[in-house]
């Protein structure tokens, strides 16, 4: 099966999602592939992932996003709202709440072109739970966010810098890393870890590949 992108050409790339998910609703898998669409149609523009990635797309970005949203709300499963730090281009975001409709997912950015390209996915695809927020992290009210999640954004220490006083005791940062997360963790300033305790929650391997990626997650102190 093959996305089409609907440039002026007729683009075939590979889409093999409803293989590799198969328990997926085909509404689901329809939504997911309409937003891969915008991606390619946008990218030349915005620049939301590197060229060389979409051909592997599938993998790369949407079994990633899948597979990290799955580890998310199985370590979480009472969690009602989501922000999506430094969302850009929707990954996670968009793809966590295309699989969780009952869940709200603000995705948390400070590119307004990006905005503007996140709100363009959220209506076309009809997404309501999903809301857009031009914003820095640090811009958000004190105390605000209980649960979020970050991919591609920055390292650990980077982020729950950003995130340390909008989030309360007890919130969790969860940050979707690639094989070099342990290095990130040793990473982070002791006074850093005084702040937020890291964690691996899982380790995954993408569908068709030997890449190994991981959800590490930060808690509150």
């Amino acid at each position: 099966m093959s996305a089409n992108t609907n440039n002026d050409e007729a683009v075939k790339i590979p889409w093999r999602i409803k293989e590799w998910f198969p328990d997926l609703s085909e509404k689901t898998r329809t939504a997911l592939q309409s937003y891969f669409a915008l991606v390619v149609k946008h990218n030349k523009t915005l620049s939301l992932v590197s060229p060389k990635t979409v051909p592997v797309a599938d993998a790369l970005h949407f079994a990633d996003c899948i597979l990290g949203s799955q580890i998310v709300l199985e370590d979480s499963p009472g969690i009602k709202k989501i922000y999506d730090f430094g969302s850009g281009n929707g990954f996670p975001g968009i793809v966590f709440g295309i699989l969780n409709p009952e869940i709200e997912v603000v995705l948390i950015e400070s590119d307004l072109r990006k905005v503007e390209f996140l709100k363009h996915v959220a209506t076309t695809l009809t997404i309501p739970n999903v809301k857009v927020q031009h914003a820095t992290i640090e811009a958000l009210p004190v105390d605000s966010v209980k649960f979020a999640i970050v991919r591609g954004f920055g390292n650990i220490s980077k982020t729950i810098l950003l995130a340390r006083k909008v989030m309360p005791k007890g919130g969790v940062l969860y940050h979707m890393k690639g094989e070099q997360w342990g290095l990130e963790i040793t990473e982070i300033p002791t006074q850093l870890c005084s702040v937020f305790y890291p964690a691996l929650v899982r380790e995954y391997v993408l569908p068709s590949t030997q890449i190994r990626f991981g959800v590490v997650k930060t808690t509150k102190n």
